[in-house]
């Protein structure tokens, strides 16, 4: 299948303003996460921006960048501009929406968030891991999903929340916003209107499945640091300072 590995990035966060561009071991951030969808050899690797200074950055690292509008809602309507930019005739069949602010995510993960769609019932896949920390169980800042095992190491997602959820003896699998679609289902996606359950949840995956879409996920071994404040951006410059040293 033809893949095309879409990461936006937009320099207006609230709580880590022009954090693409973050420095990193050198680098600006955005830099990491293009090197690692390009490691991992899925397909072409384009940066979804509304900043100039981005793609020039992205550029002088040799790796590709589009301009996008700065008004998007969310990062899927991002990728959804740049796949009409890109590819027009329509001969993309997958594309990995792979978010601008993971700089250690593994290309493992992001091959494996793909593997869903070898279902074809599947609409779009995405990745989890099994919580092992008591407190992130709790946490309404670690999004669950609640799943029916189809396979090892694969569910068939039936919700996603912000709750303590499922009920009882069992584990708990942290969702990681990686997503892979079908081409036909982005479509739709940005189609549609915001749900209920999307507005009162703040998850934008909610949407799909309130609209009738399938979503799987690979149940993958680590969660990738996302940088979204100051503390997480030291976090990820210890990481990969120690990485490239070693």
């Amino acid at each position: 299948m033809s893949v095309l590995i879409l990461i936006p990035a937009r320099m207006a966060s609230t709580r880590l303003p022009g954090k693409p561009l973050a420095d990193i071991a050198g680098e600006p951030m955005i830099v990491h996460v293009a090197r690692r969808a390009a490691e991992s050899g899925m397909g072409r690797v384009v940066v979804a921006t509304d900043t100039a200074a981005v793609v020039d950055a992205v550029a002088r690292h040799g790796f590709e960048a589009v301009m996008t509008r700065a008004d998007h809602q969310s990062g899927s309507d991002r990728i959804h501009e740049a796949l009409a930019a890109l590819d027009p005739a329509g001969k993309v069949e997958t594309i990995i929406n792979v978010q601008g602010d993971l700089p250690t995510i593994e290309p493992e993960a992001i091959i494996a968030s793909a593997a869903p769609l070898a279902d074809l019932q599947v609409d779009i896949a995405t990745l989890g891991v099994e919580i092992v920390r008591e407190e992130e169980k709790t946490n309404p800042n670690v999004v669950k999903i609640v799943g029916s095992p189809v396979s090892s190491g694969r569910l068939r997602a039936l919700y996603f929340t912000r709750a303590t959820a499922p009920w009882g003896e069992g584990p708990l699998y942290h969702h990681i916003g990686l997503y892979a679609y079908r081409r036909a289902a982005l479509e739709r996606f940005v189609s549609l209107p915001p749900s209920p359950l999307e507005k009162r949840e703040r998850l934008e995956q909610l949407r799909a499945l309130e609209a009738g879409m399938r979503i799987d996920a690979s149940v993958v071994a680590t969660v990738p640091l996302g940088v979204d404040t100051p503390d997480d951006l030291e976090r990820a410059r210890e990481i990969l300072s120690s990485s490239q040293g070693s």
